[in-house]
């Protein structure tokens, strides 16, 4: 850290900080993160979050906000209110979520509620799984000659009123990487196909991406849900369709 020239900024007392803690690894943790860590004497945090990271604030009283679909979980407005408290009373905050706080999840609410409560707040980017659990499985996010950009959607609300619109998603034939979408995964790959993608597009489902419980089934798009189902994957777990997909079978020896 010192040839780095690396000075971390100091965690005051009634402050909240937003952190991201990647995809799973202790690896990929920002040294922002991991000094702010170890200064938080209350660390809120998420399920995603390994216990092996959980561990570094090891100074801090430990409050769990972790939400798993289908499962009994914390509402957003209590957590929010946690972290209100937490900061009023002049503690050292840490909110940490899996990936970066401010893609899929919920940072963006969170950091609104502090302010407008007043609350000092600042956020720590992390990695955001949906691109570098597909770096850690040799599926380059972008490759030129196959995409030009790349989608990334959440499937939690497949099939209700508030869903995206996987036709025009699959219209611009470019590739698409879904968070929390295994509940939904067969209504996802039907309506990507009714919204003209080939059945024949690779399509790839990553569970635990970067951790010792890491899994990945490749297949079509067609037969993805059978393959999953199959294999017994669940949640947590990234779904991944387009051409990209099809580079990891050539990129197989760097993994």
């Amino acid at each position: 850290m010192a040839r780095l020239n690396f000075k971390p900024r100091q965690l005051e007392p009634g402050h909240v900080w937003l952190a991201g803690a990647g995809p799973g690894d202790p690896g990929c943790l920002t040294l922002d993160v991991l000094a702010a860590l170890g200064q938080c004497d209350a660390l809120v945090y998420d399920a995603l979050v390994s216990p092996g990271i959980v561990a570094v604030a090891e100074d801090a009283e430990l409050f769990y906000a972790g939400k798993r679909g289908g499962q009994p979980s914390m509402k957003q407005d209590d957590i929010t209110a946690l972290l209100v408290r937490l900061a009023r009373e002049g503690r050292r905050v840490v909110r940490l979520k899996g990936g970066d706080p401010y893609i899929f999840g919920r940072g963006g609410e969170e950091a609104l509620a502090l302010a407008r409560e007043n609350i000092p707040f600042h956020v720590l980017p992390g990695l955001t799984s949906g691109l570098s659990a597909l770096a850690a499985t040799g599926i380059p996010a972008t490759m030129r000659g196959i995409n030009k950009a790349v989608i990334l959607a959440t499937g939690h609300a497949a099939g209700t009123d508030d869903d995206v619109d996987w036709g025009a998603i699959a219209r611009t034939g470019q590739p698409v990487v879904i968070y929390m979408g295994m509940a939904n995964l067969q209504a996802i790959t039907t309506s990507l196909l009714e919204g003209g993608l080939a059945p024949s597009t690779p399509a790839a489902v990553i569970v635990a991406a970067t951790t010792p419980q890491e899994r990945i089934v490749v297949a079509t798009l067609a037969t993805l849900a059978e393959e999953a189902a199959a294999a017994g994957l669940a949640s947590p777990a990234l779904i991944v369709v387009g051409g990209i997909v099809a580079m990891r079978a050539a990129l197989a020896c760097g993994q």
